[in-house]
């Protein structure tokens, strides 16, 4: 008799899909501790590299994360629903608050590295707001902690001349942030465009995001235009894509 598909997989393989099928089926719930190399070798007597291919394919996969130590753990997922359209509502940064109210309901977020700079505009950001590369622009560079663990990092550029003078150059910049303090110079956000995609994080984002082996991250870039579709700010975004949810909810 021919062999199934499931046998022809290596045994690392089988063992990884039998702990996520323990997992998915609430034998192992997040912060668990999965069984370690030891037991694996034990309960399916296969060799320890076996073993820990088996583990490395979950956390592969953002399904367990090791902790020095102490073992591999069911990962706990519980997701930032990043609401795009809510939270860029005029309505609400325009009445002071963050737009990241929009998303965090009763959980805890911090920005906890803040740095403003002058720097020159690169090419790909120059192009967008329509000066030539090298042009002085104040550079805001963020990280963003929520409930202790890091999950955005945020580099925005806004042409220094433009907010010369404003709380923008500034590492704290007021109720309603940014946009708001655009809207008291007359270049008050009007629409807003955002490109997502994503890819394997560098090693300086997985280092800052604190990301397990294997994580990929999401990449956003926003623009905002003002009044006659003159574009005021870019924003690169990099985020830990096991701790969002993107949503969008608007009308046909």
């Amino acid at each position: 008799m021919a062999n199934s598909s499931g046998d022809r997989q290596p045994k690392y393989q089988r063992i990884a899909n039998a702990l996520k099928s323990s997992v998915e089926s609430g034998e192992y719930r997040p912060g668990d501790r999965l069984p370690g190399e030891n037991d694996l070798m034990e309960t399916y007597g296969v060799a320890r590299m076996t073993a820990r291919q088996a583990l490395g394919v979950l956390q592969s996969e953002g399904i367990a994360e090791a902790r020095k130590g102490a073992g591999v753990f069911v990962r706990d997922f519980r997701p930032l629903r990043r609401r795009g359209i809510q939270r860029l509502a005029q309505g609400h940064w325009g009445s002071g608050r963050s737009i990241w109210s929009a998303d965090l309901a009763s959980r805890s977020l911090v920005v906890d590295q803040v740095t403003v700079e002058a720097q020159g505009a690169p090419e790909h950001v120059a192009g967008v707001l329509g000066v030539k590369p090298g042009a002085e622009m104040c550079v805001r560079h963020r990280r963003f902690v929520l409930d202790g663990k890091p999950v955005l990092i945020s580099t925005s550029y806004l042409p220094a001349g433009l907010v010369a003078g404003t709380a923008i150059t500034r590492e704290d910049t007021g109720p309603g942030g940014t946009y708001a303090r655009l809207a008291e110079i007359g270049a008050k956000p009007v629409h807003f465009r955002e490109e997502i995609r994503s890819r394997m994080p560098a090693a300086e984002e997985a280092a800052r995001l604190e990301l397990p082996a294997g994580t990929p991250v999401i990449l956003i870039c926003r623009t905002a235009f003002a009044e006659e579709g003159q574009p005021v700010e870019v924003n690169e975004m990099v985020l830990d894509a096991a701790s969002y949810v993107l949503e969008y909810d608007f009308d046909a």
